[in-house]
């Protein structure tokens, strides 16, 4: 069983910076994806960054490559998001997820934090 607590998010202005935690309590394997989505309002939730539990593998959404880092700290078992740059598009609920399939696939993901708010204003 892995459980998920994100911390971060809020408000930011367009161009600034926020940056998103998970902590991580449980055991996942090393080949566990560690992922973040977000869902805005009306829309479905959709991908934004992954890292293998590992750290070999990062994934990103092109909607925020060059913008957005994920980052892994084995010490603290906690996963990152850095947003750079955040446009009005970027207002979502974000959340980070655990799973074992394709990181870049929402159904491969089984557990689930409550998802932080991010709101960017233009």
């Amino acid at each position: 069983q892995v459980q998920l607590v994100e911390s971060g998010g809020g408000l930011a202005q367009a161009g600034g910076s926020l940056r998103l935690s998970c902590a991580v309590s449980g055991r996942p394997t090393s080949g566990y994806a560690m992922g973040w989505f977000r869902q805005a309002p009306g829309k479905e939730r959709e991908f934004v960054a992954a890292i293998r539990w590992n750290g070999f593998e990062i994934y990103y959404a092109d909607s925020v490559k060059g913008r957005f880092a994920i980052s892994r700290y084995n010490a603290k078992n906690t996963v990152y998001l850095q947003m750079n740059s955040l446009t009005p598009e970027d207002t979502a609920v974000y959340s980070c997820a655990a799973g074992s399939g394709a990181a870049r696939d929402l159904g491969s993901y089984n557990f689930w934090g409550q998802g932080p708010q991010v709101t960017v204003s233009s």
